[in-house]
């Protein structure tokens, strides 16, 4: 059962923005981007106010994800990130980012804030933050 709606054409929106911002993290990498994407539909707080869809979410400007200005992300989804999309879209959850709204490669260490929210965790090269229940409850709900 799926925590979110969506069409078969946003999930292969979300594999290729999975693909796009994670590939050289492996499937576990992808798939926490991906947690963080579902959750962004979820959450209705913050910077994610009227995010109806994996569609808004993708292209949501200001605040989007940087990948969608690159070519890489407008090739085909390929049927392995389309069964991950399927996963994260059907409520799984990967540490760090289990309730995370944000992530991000940085040069160096991780800081222990982002957006001003916290640290939840590194996975590879990716810092994943969270927020806290009470800014984003829904996003702790399911």
């Amino acid at each position: 059962m799926a925590v979110i709606r969506y069409t078969d054409a946003e999930v292969a929106l979300l594999a290729r923005l999975m693909r796009a911002e994670a590939e050289g993290e492996g499937k576990e990498g992808m798939l926490m981007v991906g947690n963080v994407c579902v959750n962004r539909v979820l959450c209705d707080c913050l910077d994610f106010r009227d995010i109806r869809n994996l569609t808004d979410m993708v292209y949501q400007n200001p605040g989007g994800f940087e990948a969608v200005q690159k070519s890489y992300f407008y090739q085909r989804a390929r049927e392995q990130d389309i069964a991950l999309s399927r996963r994260v879209i059907a409520g799984q959850r990967f540490w760090p980012a289990t309730y995370g709204l944000w992530f991000f490669r940085p040069a160096a260490s991780c800081p222990p804030t982002w957006f001003n929210q916290k640290l939840s965790g590194r996975f590879k090269s990716h810092c994943f933050y969270q927020p806290t229940p009470k800014d984003c409850p829904r996003v702790f709900d399911f």
